[in-house]
This record gives structure tokens, sequence and C-alpha cells, in this order.
């Protein structure tokens, strides 16, 4: 026989776990971009066009 309040108790349980892995997830995928954009500035800084182009003043 299943007892209907383990079963509540671990489906919260599972939800909880499931925002908290998302937010990790989301929070690890943010620092590796950011880690992946800084690795590359030195690569890309003596590349021709790796800096926007200076904006004209006007008259």
């Amino acid at each position: 026989m299943k007892n209907p309040w383990m079963s509540l108790w671990l489906s919260a349980a599972n939800r909880t776990a499931a925002t908290a892995r998302g937010l990790w997830l989301a929070e690890a995928r943010k620092n590796q971009q950011a880690l992946a954009r800084e690795m590359a500035k030195p690569l890309t800084a003596g590349l021709p066009g790796a800096r926007p182009p200076a904006r004209r003043k006007r008259k």
C-alpha cells in the first residue's frame, strides 16, 4: 500500500531539488562564459578589427 504523505513529501523534495539544480547550473554557465571571454581577450587583442571603431565627433 502506498503512503500518500510520503509521496507528497517526495514530490516537494524533488521540486525543490530541481529548482536548486537549475539555479546552480545557470550560475555555473554564467561563470563559464565569463571565464571564456576573459581567456579570449589576450588571444584577440592583436587581431585587426578586434576593437570597435572610434566614434567620430559631430561638428
